[in-house]
Parts: structure tokens; sequence; C-alpha cells
């Protein structure tokens, strides 16, 4: 036996929900990781993607970084060499091709790097930001050419160089490729420590694996936003290894300034003015001393 339909719950009422319902953006709210809090989307951007109240610091995309840093968000672009896509025909659960096809749809970049030169604080400077929605940020040959493109456009330019990490690590998709270029950032560097031009390096959340252990701890001056994950190998894998309970906030930013691995944790909003004082000093370039108004004479 069929049942009568209820023309009013299965006709009316569905007409009118579609009538009233409003299409939310997925990306409308931001949620809190420390303290669950739900903010809205344009706040947390207009605020650096710094969370108000609790502070914490989001991840930032390379172009915003490089946008927040420069004087009046305007640079030039360094171009970037080209390199081969899948040199050992990487596959595991999809090839190696079509993973950099999708990181490069999804980001804009060609690889995990953007470098630009421009004036931070009025200075001359080039900038290098690991872009981690390009697969973690993770180094491989396409990353290290980038990164000595930047310490090369540094020594011709005579600037500083500052570098913004965060990566997950090597690229395991490229082998003992990527791991090359542990020894050839280091490279790089030493040829600015020679030119006695500033390395700066920003630790960000997280910076890990083989750029902990090569250009990321390399610099003249280590500077750390507050919370970053900043180690070799994680946590967990060392809690799992030792069979101990680390100490808390262990690898964390504020811990590693407290051993001495970090020079200062500095807030985001504070990070331009903290490194054009920081390169200042170390070109030796003298701070524009204030109008000092004349004193009146006595009538």
């Amino acid at each position: 036996m069929v049942e009568p339909m209820n023309w009013i719950t299965e006709v009316v009422r569905p007409r009118i929900k579609t009538l009233f319902k409003r299409e939310t953006p997925e990306n409308l709210w931001v949620k809190c990781p420390d303290t669950g809090q739900m903010v809205f989307h344009k706040e947390v951007e207009a605020n650096h993607w710094v969370i108000p109240g609790s502070e914490h610091h989001l991840k930032m995309s390379a172009q915003a970084r490089l946008k927040m840093m420069f004087d009046e968000g305007t640079w030039i672009d360094v171009a970037l060499p080209e390199v081969a896509a899948d040199p050992l025909k990487f596959r595991d659960e999809k090839r190696y091709a079509d993973r950099l096809k999708e990181a490069r749809a999804k980001t804009g970049l060609q690889d995990a790097f953007k470098i630009g030169f421009g004036r931070v604080g009025g200075l001359p400077m080039t900038l290098a930001a690991q872009e981690f929605g390009f697969m973690a940020g993770s180094l491989g040959m396409a990353a290290g050419e980038a990164f000595v493109r930047g310490a090369e456009t540094a020594l011709e330019k005579r600037t500083p160089y500052v570098l913004f990490s965060a990566s997950g690590g090597a690229r395991m998709q490229e082998g003992i490729l990527s791991l090359m270029q542990m020894p050839r950032t280091t490279v790089a560097v030493r040829r600015l420590n020679a030119a006695r031009l500033p390395y700066l390096v920003v630790l960000t959340n997280p910076t890990t694996g083989g750029v902990t252990a090569s250009y990321a701890m390399l610099g003249d001056v280590h500077l750390a936003e507050p919370g970053a994950l900043i180690c070799f190998a994680g946590p967990r894998v060392i809690e799992q290894t030792i069979r101990e309970k680390l100490p808390d906030g262990f690898q964390r930013a504020e811990y590693l300034r407290e051993h001495g691995m970090v020079d200062q944790v500095v807030h985001r909003h504070a990070l331009k003015e903290t490194i054009a004082r920081i390169c200042g000093l170390l070109m030796n370039v003298p701070e524009p001393v204030p109008a000092v108004e004349p004193v009146p004479e006595p009538a």
C-alpha cells in the first residue's frame, strides 16, 4: 500500500527552505588553533594572518610575506632558473609530475620559493620566502636553485639577504638530487659571508628536516615568529625513539631562544622594523637624525 504524500512537509517546506537559503563561503571564518575562537577571514587577513586576541601566527603565503615586508608593498620579482621537472620519473600514489602540476595550479608558483628585490625601511634588500603551500615548502632542485639565485642577486646588488623559511624538509620525490641542495645552499651562504653581506633568517612555522640542517640555521642572525616549530626530527618521532615525554614547548621558538639556538622571537607585526634596524647596523648605514627645532631666545 502506497502512503499518501504529505503536501505540507514534502512540497511546501523544501520550497521555503530553498527560497530562504543563503550560500555561505567555506572560508568566511577562521578558527584559532589555540582557543577555538572563530574570527572573520577578512579581519585575519588584514592583521597579516595573526589571530586577534590569542596572537596565534597562522601560515602565510610567500606573496603575502613579500607584500608585508617591502616598502609600499612593491618589489621586483627575481627570475628563477628552470630545472628538470621530474628527473627520477618518481611515482608513489600518483606521479610526481602530476603533484607538481597540482601544486603550481594551487599556488601560482613554479616551485616553493619566491624572491624579490626592493626596499625595506628604505634599505635595498633581497628577500626570499618559502611557500609552504607548495608541497610543504620542500627542498628540491628548483628550490635550491632559487635560493642560490637569491644569494647571487644579493651579491650583485650588494644588499642583505633575508630568508623566511617554511618547510617540511627535503623533497623525497627527488631523492639524492634533493639532498645535494643542502651543500649547494651552504656554499651560497659562504659566498655572502666572504663578501661581508648580512644573511638573516626568519624561522616561521614550521621549519624542519633538511632545511633546518642547512641554510635555515646558517644565518648571521636568527629571528623566529612566536610559536614556530623549528627542528630536524619532529617531537613525535623523538618521543617514540627515546620513549620519554618531552618538555612543554619543546622545539618551539621560545624554547630554542632560551637554549641559544634563536637570537630573538619577534611578533610578525614588528618584523619589518626589526629586520631593517638589524640590516642597517650590519651594513653600517647611519640612522637618520631627527630634526631638532631651535630653542627660542628668551625675550
